[in-house]
């Protein structure tokens, strides 16, 4: 069935995520999508939710009402090319931001009316899709910290004491990094795979990164100690950590991770567990509904 022709929306709330504004929000794009003549529905139960994308020919999209990690969900869960897009509702909101996707219900519900997708890479990583990017080291330390002491919905001030304690205590382990098919890792105490150009506070790492290229980008740092990581600080904010001896950058489909030692790994935001890690591209793999905007300054029309 032509998109222009299917009716159907599902609005999806992770009931684990919590706020009641989600609710409140997801219950608002449903009223105006409904006066827009379509038949919406807003789904809790994730099973229930994968037996209604299955095979459904009327399916206009499924719309993630949350953050990275309820979209992360859905996509982990829904059949592949599933058409999705996003009702930002998170801490950071990552992908939204990326594709310039609006807050407003009211913009969003005019979105899905105009119906155009775009089709992204995923990356895969020890089996689990992720849509923006994976880390291992510092950061996913400080993100395993603050998800063990989660109690409802994370704030951004949820990660001054974990990032305190990760000062304080980790102890940078060395990372062995296998890239493509070269059989000499990259040593490095750091280390970011993107497949989208984000990551938290608008740091620019990987800002080259694009998601319709087939690839994914590493960025990895070799220095081992918070002086180090405050300079690499300053060098990503000046846009000048690419070109440091220090840097390694490479575009890739593939890549493997190994440490000796015990090192955390996340995806999206949210804990992964330890090393070994194995990532690899999926090209193509999203199906998403984006801003008319966005996509035609991406060479997307409409379909």
């Amino acid at each position: 069935m032509p998109v222009s022709d299917r009716r159907q929306v599902v609005i999806a709330v992770n009931p684990h995520a919590g706020a009641q504004a989600t609710r409140i929000a997801s219950e608002h794009l449903a009223s105006v999508l409904r006066e827009l003549h379509f038949e919406v529905t807003i789904e809790t139960d994730i099973d229930k939710l994968t037996e209604i994308a299955t095979d459904n020919p009327e399916l206009r999209c499924v719309v993630a009402a949350g953050g990275d990690g309820t979209i992360g969900l859905l996509v982990n869960r829904l059949p592949p090319h599933t058409p999705f897009t996003i009702l930002p509702q998170g801490t950071e909101n990552l992908l939204a931001k990326h594709l310039k996707i609006p807050f407003e219900p009211e913009a969003v519900a005019a979105m899905i009316a105009e119906g155009i997708s775009a089709k992204l890479d995923a990356g895969r990583a020890n089996g689990q899709l992720f849509l923006i990017m994976a880390s291992c080291g510092f950061d996913a330390e400080v993100v395993r910290l603050v998800h063990l002491a989660r109690e409802g919905n994370i704030s951004h001030w949820a990660y001054a004491k974990p990032i305190f304690e990760s000062i304080r205590k980790y102890k940078y382990p060395t990372l062995s990094i296998y890239c493509d098919d070269e059989k000499k890792p990259v040593k490095a105490k750091w280390s970011f795979v993107f497949n989208v150009p984000r990551y938290a506070m608008g740091l620019p790492i990987a800002d080259q990164a694009d998601a319709m290229d087939g690839h994914l980008d590493l960025c990895a740092f070799r220095g081992g100690n918070l002086l180090n990581g405050l300079l690499y600080l300053v060098g990503i904010l000046l846009r000048r950590h690419r070109r440091w001896k220090d840097t390694r950058v490479e575009v890739l489909r593939k890549i493997r991770i190994e440490a000796e030692a015990p090192v955390p790994y996340q995806i999206d935001g949210d804990p992964g567990g330890f090393l070994p890690l194995e990532i690899e591209v999926v090209p193509q793999r999203l199906n998403i509904i984006v801003p008319k905007k966005w996509a035609g300054q991406h060479g997307i029309s409409n379909t």
